[in-house]
């Protein structure tokens, strides 16, 4: 029985990650992609994802209430997350997309910010989410990951 299950098993994991169709909310260029890169790779080694084209899907858990211009991601990891940043007004996410299942397809894209840099980074995000920023918080030069959205798929 065991023989049986276990190549079962791996296939269903396998094909678990591979999406067969889109539906929802379709925003910017169709997503084209299958293969689902969980978030969690991407955060254990970024690295070798800056510059490649990925596919990632989570819960997102936040959008940009200003003008819609990025929106984070959760990870198929507990408390991790990854930020979808697009041109602004090329796409705009809606706040309704909070709470709902995304498909994302972007470029990971790497930002070297000096501690300047980084100060003017996260002083413009508490600014977007109407929060104080302390500038002593941030200690010294910053590097973010993010996803450059090409196209998006909002379940609903």
């Amino acid at each position: 029985m065991k023989k049986i299950l276990l190549p079962l098993l791996a296939f269903v994991l396998c094909t678990a990650t591979t999406v067969c169709s889109y539906s929802g909310l379709e925003l910017g260029k169709p997503v084209t992609l299958k293969q689902v890169t969980k978030i969690s790779e991407i955060e254990k080694n970024p690295e070798a994802f800056v510059g490649k084209k990925v596919l990632v899907s989570g819960t997102v858990v936040e959008v940009c209430s200003s003008r819609g211009c990025w929106m984070n991601i959760a990870s198929d990891t507990p408390f991790e997350k990854i930020q979808i940043k697009v041109v602004d007004g090329v796409i705009v996410f809606p706040m309704s997309a909070r709470g709902q299942n995304a498909y994302v397809e972007g470029v990971v894209e790497k930002l070297s910010l000096s501690k300047n840099e980084a100060i003017d980074y996260y002083r413009h995000k508490a600014e977007e989410k109407g929060q104080k920023f302390d500038p002593a918080t941030v200690t010294g030069a910053e590097t973010i990951y993010r996803i450059r959205a090409l196209g998006a798929v909002i379940e609903h």
